[in-house]
């Protein structure tokens, strides 16, 4: 096997997995396949991290990972799909930060491996196994890298730096108890 070919079957890998494991992710929050919650359920879980409106934000989270993920396996629009579910994960990981780095404590650590995976085929390209090279790279030209990291950067920093503004009144509102409770009884 040559080494282009070994190339092009290890994007063919990456591609699949990371895309299947997003496109999977997302119809958890889009239709609740795969024990997920659905729109209503994500909804509710995105208010209470933060994200709102909850609904629209799993809609926008649940759309960015299912359409991303299945553009990025199919190799499609690779920028912009990877770009996408990097934007998801990176919205993904600031709920999860708090906790560390490791997933096994509720960290960040899953959302950051898939983020950067979906983002690094983005620059790096599909490969020859993939739509968008049979389609000659209509919707996979250099200029389009640049041009989909920065508006997804730019969306992703206004939805987690309202998520972050939001966070910070709540907390400001709330008050530490001044004793433990072990000594008031």
């Amino acid at each position: 096997m040559r080494r282009n070919d070994r190339r092009d079957l290890g994007l063919l890998l990456l591609r699949l997995g990371t895309g299947g494991a997003l496109a999977a992710h997302g119809a958890q929050k889009l239709f609740g396949w795969f024990g997920g919650h659905g729109i209503e359920g994500t909804g509710q879980f995105m208010e209470s991290v933060g994200y709102v409106p909850g609904k629209a934000s799993a809609t926008a989270a649940g759309l960015a990972e299912t359409g991303g993920g299945t553009l990025l396996a199919l190799g499609l629009a690779t920028p912009a799909a990877g770009a996408a579910a990097a934007g998801a994960m990176a919205g993904a990981a600031a709920v999860h930060a708090p906790n560390g780095f490791f997933n096994q404590g509720g960290g960040y650590e899953y959302a950051a491996t898939l983020g950067l995976t979906a983002a690094g085929l983005a620059i790096t390209g599909p490969g020859r196994l993939s739509l968008d090279h049979l389609l000659g790279h209509a919707v996979n030209r250099g200029w389009m890298i640049p041009v989909a990291f920065a508006a997804t950067a730019a969306g992703t920093a206004v939805v987690v730096g309202s998520r972050a503004r939001r966070l910070r009144k709540a907390k400001e509102g709330e008050q530490e108890a001044l004793f433990e409770e072990e000594f008031m009884e």
